[in-house]
């Protein structure tokens, strides 16, 4: 929503919004809710879109019919080529990675969980395939070791808006045909097999590997929290498994003498061995249970050297 903000208040012509259907809410999902983009437009005096799908005829003849000479596209679904080849500029993508590299669903996640030290904004014209159009700019962002997804998702949607606005700049500019850039090509060239995907997550995907180094679990956690959370499940004899959500921790030189996925804990403090050093847990979730940090978590356990994780 920050990028159409920047567009109102910088007094172009948004002729027409397109968002996501309102969502059912509630209990027994009774309640439409719309999103955050769509109460805003409406607030503007915006029209607004809400295709059930994008080939819908009603909806591309709708689309058509404001007569868009360029179209932006920020997080939201793959479009057919009916509608973003309808402009006479064009359609153009806000996407949250340094192209080639995290094309996908997730490229915040993915950045942070693979340690990267910085990301960045580009935008490029979309074509048939899913992030491989023509880049139009960049812009970097540097991501501190202890960010999380919501620190740079925060920044990225602000650098997301200057992009937007600088973007269009430059094609009104060239009079709609800027000069663009082929990805993979020249400074954007990326040797055989080492491209980074930024793959749609699932439940699965957030489970913690204890067999891997303290850092890395270090970054696997920050790069999924706070939502969807990366998750273990702590495991005791005799006891039913419980799933733990862990959001926040630090990195220690501590060697990790036991096996990985161990509990040890002081009054304090709680770690978890990794592959090589012990890591500590700051701030987590027991299933059923409220987000605490980690003495709320300890005074309320006992014996957690009989507890692993896996």
């Amino acid at each position: 929503m920050e990028t159409l903000k920047a567009l109102v208040d910088n007094q172009f012509n948004v002729v027409a919004v397109v968002t996501q259907p309102d969502k059912p809410v509630g209990r027994h999902g009774s309640v439409l809710q719309p999103s955050a983009v769509k109460q805003y437009a409406l607030e503007k005096g915006l029209p607004v879109l809400q295709p059930e799908k994008m080939k819908d005829p009603a909806f591309v003849e709708a689309l058509r019919s404001y007569r868009a000479n360029l179209q932006v596209v920020v997080a939201f679904r793959m479009l057919p080529e009916v509608v973003w080849a309808m402009p006479e500029y064009g359609t153009f993508n806000v996407h949250a990675a340094l192209l080639p590299h995290y094309r996908g669903a997730a490229p915040i996640n993915w950045a942070i969980i693979n340690g990267e030290t910085e990301t960045g904004v580009t935008t490029f014209f979309l074509d048939h395939d899913i992030d491989t159009g023509r880049i139009i700019m960049q812009l970097p962002f540097a991501i501190p070791d202890e960010a999380d997804v919501e620190f740079v998702y925060d920044g990225l949607m602000h650098l997301g808006a200057s992009i937007c606005l600088l973007t269009i700049d430059r094609i009104i500019a060239a009079g709609g045909h800027p000069e663009t850039w082929e990805q993979e090509s020249g400074e954007w060239r990326v040797e055989s097999g080492e491209l980074k995907a930024a793959p749609k997550i699932f439940k699965e995907t957030c489970q913690i590997v204890w067999s891997k180094t303290a850092k890395q679990v270090y970054d696997f956690i920050r790069g999924l929290s706070p939502v969807p959370g990366a998750w273990t499940t702590l495991s005791r004899s005799g006891v039913k498994d419980t799933v733990l959500k862990i959001f926040k921790t630090t990195k220690t030189t501590l060697p990790a003498t036991v096996q990985p996925g161990q509990l040890v804990a002081d009054r304090k403090h709680l770690f978890i061995a990794c592959a090589d050093y012990l890591l500590q847990i700051d701030e987590l979730q027991l299933a059923g249970k409220k987000r605490m940090d980690a003495p709320s978590f300890l005074n309320g356990m006992k014996d957690l050297g009989d507890y692993s994780a896996k």
